[in-house]
């Protein structure tokens, strides 16, 4: 018994001594599995963003093709670039729009050999990341890593043996629409071997350039092959493809640090996978002719099954509330053109559902259109919404109901904001206590439109003219 104690403390000590030689050791973390869980999935925690602020050429494009300029004539002049830069950098950078975007419209054109895309119209996107960069503005980008833009034969980078052309559809491959051809776009099927590698090279080529932000339209037409306006529109893919899809896309944008804007999406079963796997979703139809009908009166107190579920910002808005929040999936109520609106009123309440909702606010007006319009993009009290990811919740979710007319939230610091609107095109008396929004006591009251303290209370009740909005912040709970 004496002689086993004696030898039991070297057994010991050789027994360390292999086990620290070994710590790190190739062979055996090649060989013995990974016990302490498993590996995190692309798509958790990455609700970690602000909504963006930042000009966008939407404008600009639709306005030349309300003229019938076809799409491959269109295009914007090295020098007109300059111009708008230097007026993004002058007149919004100082109030945190720190970004410019392409759109549609422009021809995408890759002419490298990586087969992604290198120009927008005549201007390399190199140079155009640099241009910006150098007034302090970053640059993203609308296209799909979906979108097959280079030749067929081109190969795709991590993919042994498989081209872009293998990322295609083929013969065999099960569609929702059998016998139609997909409009517009060749597309890359999730299924296939390679697009995976072809998805992640697409992150990567826009990375590498300095490029964080990816706009991604048409995923509707992916997923099923319909539009509610055009009927069938392409093949589609199916549910399984477009969840998969969505999956490589985050995984890839995670990887790379890319904001992902999820554009046209049906958006079925509350936004499920939309939720899930990406940053940023559009909850209302196009821009267009913008003005009070596109925020609030077009095909007012609707909601449809598929894309556009929503054809107006306030509806879409209210709605959607139901999947946002902070730290949850942004809602995108598109372009806002201010010099569509008609009135002053008009103006401050687009802007204001923005912030209220936690939404992008997203130039499109361009420094010959935006007139006397910027003050309303510069109110920094109520910018300061976007800083803090601030996501407020209608009072009601019903689309019949007056109340989604109310919008409330909680700062991070525990002050709260409040929002009162008026839809209507007659005077309107809109009226909260503060106890219904979960608010006790009595609070200091600021109007962050006319930046004035307005004394105590514990209720609002004002007077609206048509079209007009009022938004408080509260404090002293």
């Amino acid at each position: 018994m004496k002689r086993e104690l004696t030898l039991f403390p070297a057994l010991l000590f050789q027994l360390l001594l292999t086990v620290l030689a070994c710590t790190g050791c190739q062979s055996c973390s090649d060989s013995d599995p990974d016990t302490s869980g498993e590996e995190p999935k692309p798509e958790e925690g990455i609700h970690t963003y602000k909504a963006p602020l930042y000009w966008s050429v939407y404008e600009y494009c639709w306005l030349l093709e309300q003229k019938g300029v076809p799409a491959e004539q269109m295009d914007i002049t090295e020098a007109e670039w300059d111009r708008i830069i230097d007026w993004v950098a002058r007149d919004l950078k100082p109030y945190g729009y720190d970004m410019l975007c392409t759109d549609g419209f422009i021809p995408m054109i890759a002419d490298d050999a990586s087969g992604y895309m290198t120009r927008y119209g005549s201007m390399p996107l190199k140079k155009l990341v640099e241009k910006c960069r150098a007034k302090g503005l970053k640059l993203g980008i609308y296209d799909n890593p979906l979108w097959i833009h280079g030749a067929d034969n081109i190969p795709v980078k991590g993919a042994e043996g498989v081209t872009f052309g293998d990322l295609k559809y083929k013969q065999g491959d099960t569609v929702l629409n059998p016998g139609e051809s997909d409009r517009w776009f060749s597309w890359a099927v999730a299924s296939h071997k390679g697009t995976r590698e072809y998805i992640d090279g697409f992150f990567k080529h826009f990375a590498d350039m300095g490029i964080h932000y990816i706009r991604m339209d048409f995923l509707s037409w992916y997923e099923d092959g319909q539009d509610r306006g055009m009927g069938k529109v392409g093949r589609g893919y199916g549910r399984d493809n477009y969840e998969q899809a969505l999956k490589y896309i985050c995984e890839s944008a995670a990887r790379y640090e890319v904001f992902t804007s999820l554009v046209m999406p049906h958006l079925y079963r509350n936004a499920e996978l939309e939720s899930r796997y990406g940053h940023m979703v559009r909850i209302v139809a196009d821009t267009g002719n913008g003005g009070w009908a596109h925020f609030s009166d077009n095909d007012r107190r609707k909601s449809y099954g598929t894309w556009p579920n929503c054809m107006n910002m306030f509806d879409g808005f209210v709605y959607w509330s139901k999947v946002s929040g902070r730290s949850k999936v942004i809602m995108d109520g598109d372009f806002i053109r201010l010099n569509t609106f008609a009135t002053d009123a008009e103006k401050e309440s687009v802007i204001s559902l923005q912030l209220l909702a936690g939404g992008p606010v997203t130039v499109a007006d361009q420094y010959h259109s935006i007139g006397d319009n910027l003050r309303f993009y510069q109110n920094r009290e109520l910018l300061a919404l976007n800083e803090d990811r601030f996501a407020g919740k209608p009072l009601s979710g019903n689309l019949l109901d007056a109340k989604n007319q109310i919008w409330y939230g909680q700062l991070s610091d525990g002050n709260w904001i409040v929002g009162l609107f008026n839809r209507e095109n007659s005077a309107q008396t809109r009226s909260v206590t503060f106890s219904e929004l979960g608010i006790k006591g009595k609070c200091q009251v600021r109007d962050l439109w006319k930046h004035a303290d307005e004394g105590e209370a514990d209720r609002l009740e004002v007077r609206l003219e048509p079209h007009a909005c009022k938004i408080v912040k509260l404090t002293g709970m």
